[in-house]
């Protein structure tokens, strides 16, 4: 068992090596404040005026500078090659629940082993946060409160069947497979929308401004900052 690194009762915003703008980091961290880089999302961080609290991973892309800037105490290098940082940093880590960002949109294969992990570790809640999306690992029952419209993708991770409310094309009696049935460019078609699902191996995609209401239907106690949507 890996031991924990962070442990915290607050929400975790983790930075990968991926462009993102300050602005979305600073998004996240009114939402999860404790800060956490994955191996080169130190640089990231760095770069947009942050010091995480924690840099973890095998440090092939960390840079010397950031190395020689943050406190060697927050530095914890987990040398294995058999998984990636942000498998590292998940498993190293504890929290209601992980805003990732840098982890999708510069390589397709890093975004893949990304998702990979978020269904090899389904008791965590963690959101997945690019540049016009959220993509996190549906839980077997889920309940949101959406605007009719809205883009609501669904893509099987494995072998997942289940039922639906609210969208314009119902799953009902679909058998998802990544090699079969997808579920991309959905649209809500009611102000509620519910899955309930079979397995965890079904992300859910929708517009990053539905952030809070995801937030919201994960985790029932959690209430969004005053400062506004994620934009």
């Amino acid at each position: 068992m890996t031991a924990l690194i962070v442990d915290t009762t607050d929400g975790i915003t983790l930075v990968g090596g991926a462009p993102f703008a300050a602005r979305t980091l600073e998004m996240a961290l009114r939402r999860a404040p404790v800060l956490v880089a994955a191996d080169g999302g130190a640089d990231r961080a760095l770069s947009a005026g942050r010091v995480p609290q924690a840099v973890i991973g095998d440090f092939d892309s960390i840079s010397v500078a950031a190395r020689e800037t943050i406190p060697a105490d927050r530095q914890f290098p987990i040398a294995e090659q058999e998984t990636t940082d942000f498998d590292k940093a998940l498993r190293s880590t504890r929290s209601p629940f992980v805003l990732a960002l840098g982890f999708v949109g510069a390589r397709v294969d890093h975004g893949l082993a990304v998702f990979s992990t978020l269904a090899r570790h389904p008791e965590r809640t963690c959101l997945v946060i690019g540049g016009q999306d959220v993509v996190f690992l549906c839980p077997p029952r889920l309940r949101l409160n959406l605007e009719p419209g809205d883009r609501f993708s669904l893509f099987p991770l494995g072998p997942v069947t289940g039922r639906s409310t609210g969208l314009r094309w119902p799953i009902d009696g679909l058998d998802f497979a990544p090699h079969g049935i997808i579920g991309t460019s959905n649209e809500v078609s009611a102000p509620e929308v519910t899955l309930d699902l079979d397995a965890d191996r079904m992300l859910a995609i929708l517009p990053r401004l539905r952030l809070d209401r995801v937030l919201s239907a994960l985790l029932p106690q959690w209430r969004p900052p005053r400062a506004g949507r994620a934009r």
